[in-house]
């Protein structure tokens, strides 16, 4: 019988594969940041714990029912940011988060509030350190299409328009020089054209009123925050345009704000960008016109086109209602994107009114950062809003010298194999150890650019997958070789037996591999933690065995039963089988055909 199809060509599918780890290991040195070193888990390399209290609205105790949703939130952001190994823990009234490494912000910005509100811009001013240079001119809503200048990316300095109780009283001017004018921190919405600030999400500004200290008076913690809020609403949430124009001249944006997450949306709102743009602004917002919950998805994606990332929103239809009615009205006008009390971006619409609720914030992003911002709103908001109380380095709880034992007992594992297959299998062994370190070297690539590209961490639990998974990859071999055994029992030669014992073999090898990724996919959905990356491990090189054995450890064997070399029994060990068959010819027992 003639060799089955797929196995004709040996060297052309071995160099398929070695074309597939040039293209592995291209990506690994010549992207990121070119080194070849994996991604650790919390307890190989250690991390950062960032304990965060919650705060609620009125200052009074956070139920269970909600720290428990916030949990769950948090830890779908996790996992929308890949399988990184960070953990979510309820500790009292607290969320304790565990992320590996040594940057607390990414803990930080996974328990952002995420309350998103989309308002209209009343008024806004540039800052100096925090504060409003007193005489600066206001950068608010254009009255009439006509005031716009030429550029599109310098929106036009007018007054706010003042709410029915009347005019809003001019500043007064002080001794503080202006700062040159530039273009406002702004994103770009389909019909906008301002740039926008890198989007970071921190604590909000500052309350107007200092707040009390710890163990001032009688105050407890709860009625403390529970004050500091109360004071925040009233001076930033007023509806009397005196009390608005003050609030905006005695925010300090450089400080944190118990309001982050807390304001009320029925009310306007002063309120400052996010830190860290180059031209911070004070806004004075209107009520809130488009709640975040009417965001149905959020995505992070590169515009080729102008080369800079995005984030892509699609509202519901409640909320494409909302926006188209919005954008017809705010046309030549500038709306705000408000993250946690703070505004993201504050875009001039340029065309309106725009159908199809889709839109995109668009600036200084980077991969990362869109990413986050898209993971963090498509989530949804938490029902909490936290501060930091406590950030502290932990230490790896099993270390580097966990990593070296399970490294050895899996280095001491597989040389017991190799030997194994030495003995029994004679120069055949050699063919299952090179197949065994052709799949290792994919395996490692394939992780290193993981961690790099969806944040997977190897821990111990994910090095047991992998063990594992390079032992029933061993599995695959001794199947193999046993189909062979038996061809040969039946009397043909080890030319011949091969590609019938493949054929035989390939059967049995897919029910067991796709038995193996089943029950990986269950684990992963079904687990938590650690376990994750347990089945995560076990998952891919339980794809990778199938791709070896096709590409690697088959052609292999059939260019081994073509050498006269290979055929002898003293080499290949199978003598044995050979003289069996000898023997029942011998005795007249038949020899019985096997189909493919």
């Amino acid at each position: 019988m003639p060799p089955s199809q797929g196995s004709a060509h040996p060297l052309r599918l071995l160099g398929v594969y070695a074309a597939l780890l040039a293209v592995i290991y291209a990506l690994v040195f010549f992207t990121g940041d070119n080194s070849p070193t994996p991604k650790l888990g919390i307890d190989l390399q250690g991390g950062t714990r960032v304990t965060l209290t919650a705060r609620t609205p009125d200052g009074s105790k956070p139920s269970q029912d909600s720290l428990r949703k916030a949990q769950d939130i948090i830890e779908s952001r996790v996992n929308g940011l890949g399988v990184s190994g960070s953990e979510v823990l309820i500790d009292g009234d607290n969320l304790v988060i565990t992320v590996p490494g040594d940057d607390s912000q990414q803990a930080r910005s996974l328990a952002t509030t995420a309350k998103l509100y989309i308002r209209p811009v009343l008024d806004a001013k540039q800052t100096v350190n925090g504060k409003i240079a007193t005489g600066t001119a206001g950068t608010g809503t254009p009255q009439l299409p006509a005031t716009l200048p030429t550029d599109p990316a310098a929106p036009p300095a007018t007054e706010a328009p003042a709410p029915p109780a009347g005019d809003v009283p001019a500043p007064p001017a002080g001794d503080v020089p202006a700062p040159p004018a530039a273009e406002p921190p702004a994103a770009e919405v389909p019909g906008a054209d301002v740039p926008a600030p890198q989007p970071r999400v921190f604590p909000a500004q500052a309350p107007t009123s200092p707040p009390a200290p710890p163990g001032n008076g009688n105050l407890t913690t709860q009625e403390q925050a529970q004050k500091e809020i109360a004071d925040a609403k009233a001076t930033r949430q007023s509806t009397d345009p005196t009390v608005q124009q003050a609030a905006m001249l005695a925010i300090d944006c450089a400080k944190p704000d118990p309001l982050a997450g807390n304001d009320d949306p029925t009310l306007p709102l002063v309120t400052c960008s996010i830190p860290g743009v180059e031209n911070p602004e004070v806004y004075l917002l209107g009520p809130s016109r488009i709640d975040g919950q009417e965001i149905k998805d959020a995505s992070a994606g590169l515009n080729s086109q102008q080369a800079r990332h995005e984030v892509n929103l699609e509202f519901k239809s409640g909320g494409s209602d909302a926006w188209a009615a919005l954008t017809g009205e705010m046309v030549n006008k500038r709306v705000a994107f408000v993250l946690d009390s703070r505004v993201v971006s504050a875009p001039v619409v340029q065309q309106g009114p725009q159908q199809g609720g889709r839109t995109t914030i668009s600036g200084s992003f980077t991969a990362a950062s869109s990413k986050e911002l898209a993971n963090t709103l498509k989530y949804g908001s938490l029902p909490l809003s936290f501060q930091t109380s406590e950030a502290e380095t932990v230490s790896a709880t099993l270390g580097l010298s966990s990593l070296r034992a399970g490294l050895l007992a899996g280095a001491i594992g597989l040389a017991v194999v190799l030997l194994y297959c030495l003995a029994y299998y004679r120069m055949l062994g050699f063919l299952a150890g090179f197949s065994l370190i052709a799949a290792g070297f994919a395996v490692y690539g394939i992780i290193v650019l993981l961690g790099r590209w969806i944040g997977f961490t190897l821990d111990l639990a994910g090095i047991a997958g992998l063990i594992i998974g390079i032992g029933l990859t061993a599995d695959s071999f001794v199947v193999f070789f046993e189909r062979i055994k038996d061809e040969m029992r039946e009397g043909r030669s080890f030319r011949s037996a091969v590609p019938r014992g493949w054929a035989r073999a390939q059967r049995t090898n897919l029910s067991g591999k796709t038995v193996s990724l089943i029950a990986s996919v269950v684990l992963y959905i079904l687990a938590a933690g650690q376990v994750k990356g347990f089945a995560f491990t076990l998952g891919i090189t339980t794809v990778l065995d199938v791709i070896v054995l096709y590409l690697v450890t088959a052609p292999l064997m059939m260019l081994a039963s073509r050498s006269p070399w290979w055929s002898k029994p003293s080499v290949n060990g199978l003598g044995a089988m050979q003289q069996i068959a000898r023997e029942r010819g011998a005795g007249g027992v038949p020899v019985k055909e096997t189909s493919r």
